[in-house]
């Protein structure tokens, strides 16, 4: 939802004193380099090993009145802002769902008391300026950037939307019906990947404030009214909730001048809410049922371990040389889609994943108290669709079971140690990642990432793996047209073979044989079939 001389905020998909960080150096432009990993065997069982000793997770950090994050750097002429607020969906009431977002959109597009929407836009215009708002479970990111020649002009804008919104009550009705839009023609009719991925948020979060899509319910955005987003916006747009970020050519008297013109905002507002303990679900399944020529998959579990836990690193690898988004050297992306030509790629992620637009990075700033591990297969040919799901938890089971082997380790170390680079070549990349230590206690998150991989053995990172990685506490999200036919089959446990229009190695086919009849986690009794027109409802 970026702007660019032109503000568009489109939906948002989903179902924290003082600290200066020296700055980044330049990124390292090196291109991972491609890989096959080497053929997979039927994976074996084995005991999980204890932890070595308890380590409980960091407390997550809490900010400040305007607590401050600078990364000044005198060699560019553009400015970055980034307004982090503790505040997101889960601050949303209940039969409001929507109301965060809603309200900062609105916020955000709708002008201000002394510009109009359209007359924002036309400010913006001729300063080539960026006005962006995301909105997540727990985060909701203002973020602005321009050119030091129009500083003072676009600094007063900019502000304005947070202190002085317009608030306007057409505005209000336009993204409403957006919104609405956003999930009933986006969500559950064009995008099988996304819907996948939100039911099974919502699945694994049932009852929780993480369970509902982060752009609202259809019934919810209904309800909300033009106070209810005036009240909201005073309740958790506050200063106590808020860290500012300032990136590039900033000095003294820039940060001193944006403090205290959002010292304006309330100094208070609602209460942080307490979020409850997520309860444990393993094997339960979720079908949507919509017309859709292809199947889409999602799986997960709600995951232990966070940043700042010395398990995180050694789960993050593992999980990267599954296969993060759109890298070739994924063993998922190269046994089911190069080996097997099932879909367009098969991706795992060890933390909640949401793509950054124009890039294959993860946003920063989506900093959640509680993390989800998955994997997600692109939709695949319905005939194939249990066996890439039995492929995919195939391939997860004999990483934790048998390791990655020291070859395919110095792989993805050095992948790592170089792609990881990417993730911070940007003033706002660099800035989120400063802001997002804040919350997890992670000061150079990334240099202790790459450092963390120095060090890492085979044997450190099954055993982490072994501890916090058990297929069997997987969960799954269908989105199929044949909803009853999938359930059938994925009841009935019975071998699902694959046929190839070309020939295929004795090696892989033999292979093939033991994942069409490998046993999936999933509960029979645990399977529900919903379909897409009721899903985020209400």
């Amino acid at each position: 939802m970026k702007t660019r001389a032109l503000m568009s905020l489109t939906a948002l998909l989903g179902l924290a004193g003082c600290a200066t960080t020296p700055t980044a150096p330049p990124p390292d432009e090196n291109a991972p380099p491609p890989a096959v990993p080497a053929q997979a065997a039927p994976p074996q069982t084995a005991a999980l090993p204890e932890r070595p000793e308890s380590v409980p997770a960091k407390p997550l950090g809490q900010p400040e009145p305007l607590q401050t994050v600078v990364l000044a750097r005198p060699d560019t002429p553009i400015v970055s802002f980034r307004l982090v607020f503790h505040t997101g969906s889960v601050d949303d009431p209940k039969g409001k769902e929507g109301l965060t977002a809603l309200t900062a959109q609105l916020m955000a597009e709708g002008g201000t008391q002394k510009l109009s929407a359209s007359q924002l836009l036309e400010a913006l215009y001729p300063m080539a300026a960026e006005l962006d708002v995301f909105v997540d479970k727990e985060f909701t990111t203002f973020s602005g950037r321009v050119h030091k020649d129009f500083l003072a002009r676009f600094q007063d804008l900019f502000t304005d939307v947070l202190l002085a919104p317009r608030l306007d009550s057409a505005e209000l009705e336009r993204l409403r019906a957006n919104a609405i839009s956003d999930v009933e023609n986006g969500l559950r009719s064009a995008n099988d990947e996304a819907l996948g991925k939100a039911a099974l948020e919502a699945l694994i979060y049932e009852g929780h404030p993480y369970a509902h899509f982060t752009g609202g319910t259809v019934q919810g955005l209904k309800a909300i009214t033009l106070d209810d987003v005036k009240g909201h916006a005073q309740r958790v747009f506050t200063q106590d909730r808020l860290v500012v970020g300032l990136a590039g050519a900033v000095d003294d008297a820039l940060t001193q001048s944006l403090t205290s013109r959002l010292s304006a905002l309330p100094s208070t507002g609602a209460p942080r809410v307490k979020l409850p303990a997520v309860p444990t679900t393993a094997g339960r399944t979720v079908i949507i049922q919509k017309p859709t020529l292809s199947t889409a998959v999602s799986m997960g579990f709600v995951n232990p371990i966070r940043r700042g836990d010395p398990d995180f690193f050694p789960v993050a690898l593992a999980m990267a040389n599954l296969g993060e988004h759109r890298q070739f050297i994924g063993v998922l992306f190269n046994e089911l889609r190069e080996k097997r030509g099932l879909n367009y790629g098969d991706y795992a992620y060890a933390e909640h994943f949401i793509e950054a637009p124009g890039s294959t990075y993860n946003r920063t700033n989506i900093a959640r108290t509680q993390q989800d591990l998955t994997l997600w297969l692109r939709p695949v040919v319905p005939a194939n669709g249990v066996f890439a799901t039995r492929g995919a938890v195939f391939f997860l089971s004999q990483m934790v079971t048998e390791g990655i082997s020291q070859e395919r380790l110095d792989l993805m170390r050095g992948y790592l140690q170089g792609y990881t680079r990417l993730w911070e070549q940007t003033d706002q990349r660099r800035l989120g990642y400063a802001i997002d230590g804040l919350f997890y206690g992670t000061p150079n998150f990334l240099e202790q990432y790459r450092q963390a991989m120095t060090e890492m053995t085979p044997q450190s990172v099954q055993d982490a793996l072994r501890r916090h990685v058990q297929p069997d506490a997987l969960n799954f999200a269908f989105v199929t047209e044949d909803a009853e036919g999938l359930a059938k089959t994925l009841r009935s446990g019975e071998p699902t073979p694959i046929t190839y229009a070309s020939p295929k190695s004795a090696e892989l086919l033999e292979q093939d044989k033991a994942i069409s009849s490998a046993k999936l986690p999933l509960r029979p009794e645990g399977l529900q079939i919903l379909p897409a027109q009721q899903f985020m409802e209400k």
